[in-house]
């Protein structure tokens, strides 16, 4: 009963990726930053496919330390063995796509804290707890490293485990070229194979591409290295063969690569090859670790590596589980996968950063009615948003499941204080009552603001829209909120769409469900909607069946408050909260409205602003949360 599918073991640096594609690294002008490392990479990868992952390695103490850390425990990845190293920095690699064939790539791995990797990392009780140990060729170049990957590697064996290797050759790392050398795939080195064939023995699995097989076997001659190494372990070998896909020999080794066991391939384009290797030993390693059949098991690890080299980034292009059993029932209808719509809203929305099983947002980004108060000022609206987010903090109080939606042209001082507290966080881009609709200054006229902002921001847009609209109203708002959607995308934030049709025109049940579903029907899946409190349980049918029906990995729906008072809304509550896919509510005039008069007219005091406050978004919270219990008994 062990908890760990797998432990990897090795390499973990920050990916700093050319974001720009066709030219040198030199003119690279912006980077796209994931994780990276082959043991970082493959311990998300399988997370992704559903495995128990752990990883083993050393991070610095500081920013793209801290990064890793949480980027691993948002994948789901056991980050007990993740050490943190007080005296050296998290290493980073720089990489860019020239063309399908050329993909440099500078390592800063000079003392980094992966390297300084030893014995006292390897904790028993881990490695105890896995069924399976992976390690990869680097870290056996640096005696100190080497000593560490030897020690799991015995406690596997003491455990019961089963061992890998991922061979993952890179010759500069081995001291062999030079720094510019990153894309260097093979050098020939007698020590570098001396020291692979004496550890080779230790594993049940061993993995590389021909080139790699030739530094372990010593040879040029790929069937004669993969005897050689077949001299020195029972392993079972697998070959990957890039388009031709992979083979695995489980004993002798044939005359011909033909005659191994092998999964299918699949015609893909070929966009960045960096990282395939990993995507695809992930999809081994499911197959692996599920006693599939070799060639089951090569057809996830040949899929998994389609989808790395059709997508931009390493560890950002591998599959999920339902990602992958999709494309395999479906096949390839686009070779260019990146472009596949369907797949990528599956890619997208079973892989997202944080899924959220509740939101309670305190939602504070109105602008015009702040600005239409007696005595309000620019100057004095944003004070009292950071009084609303003081007030925020109190009733979270740390707690996980409470938000915030606050702009940033009134509320930037609250707006920027409120990253990284765990808070969701939403913010308004649409001009204030704007119909047709026209979005905030800051966006600019390409929608290019939107690479400013922080990736735990979500793009909440309100569209005051109605199914029975006229075509050329229609047909403008659709227009912008379709440029919206993939700039949202484009720039890896999630978007929330607001939509209130009972200000156009009046609705019946079945108007909100209608207006979803037009927005569907012309591509637009957004990750939250926020809908206003309907009247009946027919209408919220109505509405939650058409979301199910279009996109069921939605994150879920919050209801806005219009202003209402406690009593209406706790009418409203119980009526959303016997649907599954509401997760909240985003209220704000109801905890605010009173409290802001009485503050911009100077009749009350910070303190007593925030503990009002506070004691309207408690109650409001308290309110949902018993909507939610009586919601469950009547189930």
């Amino acid at each position: 009963m062990k908890s760990i599918d797998v432990v990897t073991i090795g390499r973990s640096s920050v990916d700093l990726y050319g974001a720009q594609v066709g030219g040198r690294l030199e003119d690279m002008g912006s980077f796209q930053k994931y994780i990276g490392g082959s043991p970082t990479n493959m311990a998300a990868g399988t997370a992704r496919l559903g495995m128990r992952s752990a990883l083993i390695t050393r991070v610095g103490d500081e920013h793209m330390g801290r990064f890793i850390r949480e980027e691993l425990v948002r994948e789901g990845v056991d980050v007990r063995g993740v050490k943190t190293d007080p005296e050296r920095l998290t290493a980073l690699v720089l990489l860019g796509i020239r063309d399908e064939k050329q993909f440099p790539l500078i390592f800063y791995r000079e003392n980094c804290a992966d390297m300084a990797l030893c014995e006292d990392d390897i904790d028993e009780a881990l490695i105890a707890d896995a069924r399976a140990v992976v390690a990869t060729g680097t870290h056996l170049s640096n005696p100190r490293t080497e000593a560490a990957v030897m020690k799991a590697l015995t406690l596997a064996r003491k455990h019961g485990a089963r061992t890998a290797l991922d061979i993952d050759y890179r010759p500069n790392l081995w001291g062999l070229a030079g720094h510019g050398a990153g894309e260097s795939r093979f050098i020939e080195s007698a020590a570098v194979t001396a020291k692979l064939q004496a550890t080779l023995h230790l594993f049940d699995l061993i993995v590389g591409t021909e080139e790699e097989f030739h530094i372990a076997g010593g040879t040029t001659d790929t069937i004669a290295a993969l005897r050689a190494v077949r001299s020195v372990s029972n392993a079972t070998l697998v070959c990957k063969r890039g388009p031709m896909g992979a083979v695995a020999f489980t004993g002798a080794v044939p005359d011909s690569l033909d005659d191994g066991q092998s999964g299918p391939g699949f015609p893909i384009e070929v966009f960045n090859v960096l990282g395939a290797g990993d995507g695809f030993m992930s999809g081994l390693l499911r197959g692996w670790m599920d006693d599939e059949p070799w060639p089951t098991a090569l057809k996830y690890a040949n899929a998994c590596g389609a989808f790395a080299v059709s997508r931009h980034g390493c560890t950002p292009a591998y599959p999920s589980w339902e990602e992958l059993q999709f494309f395999l029932k479906r096949g390839v209808t686009t070779p260019a996968l990146r472009h596949d719509q369907p797949l990528e809203q599956i890619h997208w929305s079973t892989n997202r950063r944080k899924d959220w099983t509740e939101v309670r947002a305190f939602a504070f980004d109105h602008r015009s009615q702040l600005e239409e108060i007696p005595g309000a000022t620019p100057e004095k609206i944003a004070h009292f948003k950071e009084l609303c987010l003081d007030a925020t903090e109190v009733v979270a109080a740390g707690q996980p499941g409470y938000g915030i939606l606050c702009d940033n042209r009134l509320g930037k001082t609250a707006l920027h204080r409120a990253a990284g507290q765990g808070l969701w966080i939403g913010r308004p881009v649409e001009w204030p009552g704007s119909r047709p609709l026209t979005l905030e200054p800051e966006l600019g006229p390409d929608f290019g603001g939107l690479s400013e902002w922080p990736l735990e921001h979500v793009v909440k847009v309100l569209c005051f829209c109605h199914p029975d609209d006229q075509p050329e109203m229609q047909a403008a708002q659709e227009a912008t909120i379709t440029r919206l959607f993939h700039a949202c995308r484009r720039n890896r934030l999630e978007m929330l769409l607001e939509v209130i049709p009972s200000k156009v025109a009046p609705v019946t049940d079945d108007t909100t469900a209608r207006l979803i579903t037009r927005f569907y029907d012309i591509g637009i899946y957004p990750d939250w909607w926020k809908l206003e409190p309907m009247q009946t349980a027919a209408a919220w049918d109505a509405t939650c069946a058409a979301i199910n029906a279009r996109d069921p990995h939605v994150q879920g729906i919050v209801v806005l408050g219009l202003g209402q008072s406690e009593a209406e809304l706790a009418s409203a509550f119980r009526l959303a909260a016997a649907q599954p896919l509401v997760k909240g509510f985003a209220v704000g005039r109801t905890i605010h409205a009173d409290t802001g008069r009485d503050w911009m007219a100077g009749k009350i005091d910070d303190a007593t602003a925030v503990a009002t406050m506070a004691a309207n978004f408690r109650r409001l919270c308290g309110i949902w949360d018993d909507a939610r219990r009586s919601a469950g008994d009547r189930t």
